[in-house]
């Protein structure tokens, strides 16, 4: 395995979830001491570390969160620390056989902060530094300090960590208040920088509260010099029926992983109230950005290592339409129109020769939009340019096929004359009528547009010559607005250089945000179509700004958004600021992405009308095909 910090800095690591959730719903009482089960039932612990690897996990966190001489000796058990700690290190790396790393966790004291600053505090000292002892003799791979609601005492830990750990990573968790701010009132920023100026490897916030509030607490802290942790409890604890239950179920988990990922926090876990259906949502999302394996670059040089020459790629005019009015200079329009949920495509090739009729250049279709179970987009591609002529942009993502099965599909794509591409990782896998389904995501949108740029020069993954090289106009999307906006910068150049000729960007609906993304990426050389996503409703601005990642609506936006509503206007107005997005941008960018709402067609050609010529002659009366 990879050295941890070298996986934490890379982003997309997971750990596991509670164990003291686990234990107490496997049977063990809240009056027992959950770290002594280590000795007393070692294959419940063994099973539940098992059970979180199976899960997705990638590092297993000791059941040792209490297992200092204070809390211990609570029960009686003040001289088992080193035989716990050890007992517990042993199980995990069992279970772990080689493939997740071993965490020992260390809590805190259990002293009150006028008792850590009086008498006691020595023994407070000496706890810790024992409790480290005995996990860096046992062999834990990493120290997690976790679950410290008193500052003073986390770095306290901190200290004992480095100086006692033998050189191991140090992680340190905050427990934050409901309202994002320590017992003090120190913000997650002011928390995050003292953290990282007392020696923290690894900085982040634990417990406290659900997925929302660990987002709120951990998404500043990203920036500040160290990988940023998040792990949250399965919302906050409510008492139904005489029961405590945690509301946060995983598939919310799933989603928040996804917006934690995007926001620049490099790890993800669970705390109480979660277990393996909790990480195993998780996993879809951290394997976005995390593929299984890298995909090597195909290159020039690649090509001359294995005796073959490089071709040249085909110019883009001779490649498709498209991409032959990019070269052009010429102005190009976009409309998502997603595959049917059935096996009638009446609707959708109706709609794809309407747009045409409207003066739209062409259609993307998605590929599994949200995840959803839909009719292959290849199939509606060929079938929309047999039908009226338009040459589709074909998402494709690679979240639901293996590496040879990408292949395979692209492969396909050109055979039947498919060539305009738009390459994704994807979302992950949603809770639905298939709960089980899982992500693949063997490479992201970087490692295929490598292998789609080495087909284009007639070489394929393994550095083997093609019959003929292929002729895919492969493009690539962007989100202006994303939380870590330099790391999608960084993303985006990677992907220029992994051959994207083209960016397709998300929705934007703040001027000021078009403006600096136009400004940043002027020197990559990559021809920028603008997606813009017409707002239904103010209830569709809200969700959109609060629960799709790279979404941001302005509260400006939302307050006009409520304010068309209360009149009956809203799709109206929708339209007007998609239209003043376009305006903002344009001379700057050399197309339009149109995402109408719920499929809405017609509304795209309300959004576009000005902006495109439809064609000189009337068109031909197009029928709907029969279903």
């Amino acid at each position: 395995m990879r050295p941890f910090l070298d996986a934490a800095r890379q982003g997309g690591l997971l750990f596991d979830g509670a164990m003291g959730t686990l234990l107490y719903e496997r049977g063990v009482y809240l009056t027992h001491c959950f770290e002594n089960v280590c000795l007393t039932q070692p294959a419940l612990v063994r099973q539940i570390h098992q059970d979180y690897l199976q899960a997705g996990a990638q590092a297993l966190t000791t059941n040792t969160f209490g297992a200092n001489r204070l809390k211990l000796a609570k029960h009686g058990l003040g001289d088992q620390v080193a035989a716990i700690n050890a007992a517990a290190v042993r199980l995990a790396r069992e279970a772990a056989a080689g493939r997740a790393y071993v965490v020992g966790s260390v809590g805190p004291t259990g002293l009150t902060l006028e008792a850590l600053a009086g008498r006691e505090g020595k023994a407070g000292r000496e706890a810790l530094v024992e409790h480290i002892q005995a996990l860096v003799a046992a062999d834990a791979d990493v120290l997690l300090l976790e679950t410290f609601n008193v500052l003073s005492e986390l770095e306290l830990a901190i200290d004992l960590a480095r100086a006692h750990g033998g050189g191991r990573p140090v992680i340190a968790l905050f427990t934050f208040q409901s309202n994002g701010l320590s017992a003090q009132g120190h913000t997650p920023e002011q928390i995050g920088k003292r953290l990282v100026a007392a020696g923290a490897d690894v900085i982040g916030a634990n417990c406290g509260g659900g997925p929302d509030l660990l987002f709120r607490v951990t998404s500043p802290m990203v920036g500040l010099g160290a990988p940023v942790m998040a792990e949250a409890n399965a919302g906050r604890p409510e008492n139904v029926e005489g029961r405590t239950i945690y509301v946060a179920n995983p598939e919310y988990f799933g989603v928040f992983a996804r917006r934690l990922l995007k926001a620049g926090v490099q790890i993800l876990g669970g705390c109480c109230g979660t277990g393996p259906d909790h990480v195993r949502r998780m996993s879809n999302a951290v394997r976005m950005l995390a593929p299984a394996e890298p995909v090597p670059r195909i290159d020039a040089g690649t090509m001359a290592r294995a005796g073959q020459s490089a071709r040249a790629e085909a110019p883009w005019a001779e490649r498709s339409s498209l991409a032959g009015d990019l070269a052009a200079g010429r102005f190009v329009s976009s409309v998502e129109l997603n595959p049917p949920t059935g096996l009638n495509l009446q609707k959708p090739l109706a709609a794809a020769a309407q747009l045409k009729a409207g003066g739209v250049s062409t259609i993307n279709i998605a590929d599994g939009p949200r995840a959803s179970l839909r009719m292959g987009n290849l199939a509606m591609a060929v079938a929309v340019e047999q039908y009226c002529g338009l040459q589709p942009i074909l998402h494709v993502c690679t979240r639901d096929r293996s590496f040879l099965g990408l292949q395979a599909h692209l492969l396909g794509a050109h055979v039947m004359g498919v060539r305009n591409l738009v390459i994704i990782t994807g979302d992950p896998p949603k809770m639905g009528p298939y709960p089980h389904s899982t992500g693949v995501y063997d490479v992201d949108s970087i490692g295929l547009l490598s292998v789609i740029d080495g087909y284009n020069h007639g070489v394929d993954p393994g550095g083997n010559e093609m019959p003929e090289p292929t002729r895919f106009f492969p493009m690539t999307g962007a989100e202006p607005a994303a939380i870590d906006y330099e790391r999608e910068l960084r993303r985006l150049e990677m992907k220029r250089d992994a051959g994207a000729k083209a960016v397709m960007t998300q929705p934007v609906y703040d001027p000021r945000i078009i403006e600096r993304f136009l400004d940043d990426v002027a020197g990559l050389g990559l021809p920028v179509l603008l997606g813009v996503c017409p707002l239904a409703s103010h209830r569709n601005a809200l969700f959109l700004h609060e629960n799709v990642p790279g979404m941001r609506v302005p509260p400006y936006i939302l307050a006009r958004m409520k304010a068309a509503d209360e009149r009956g206007a809203g799709q109206a107005e929708g339209v007007a600021i998609a239209r003043e997005a376009m305006e903002a941008a344009r001379g700057r960018v050399q197309g339009v992405y149109v995402m109408p709402p719920f499929g809405r067609h017609a509304v795209a050609l309300q959004v576009l009308d000005g902006f495109v010529t439809p064609p000189a002659a009337p068109a031909a009366t197009v029928l709907a095909p029969e279903a």
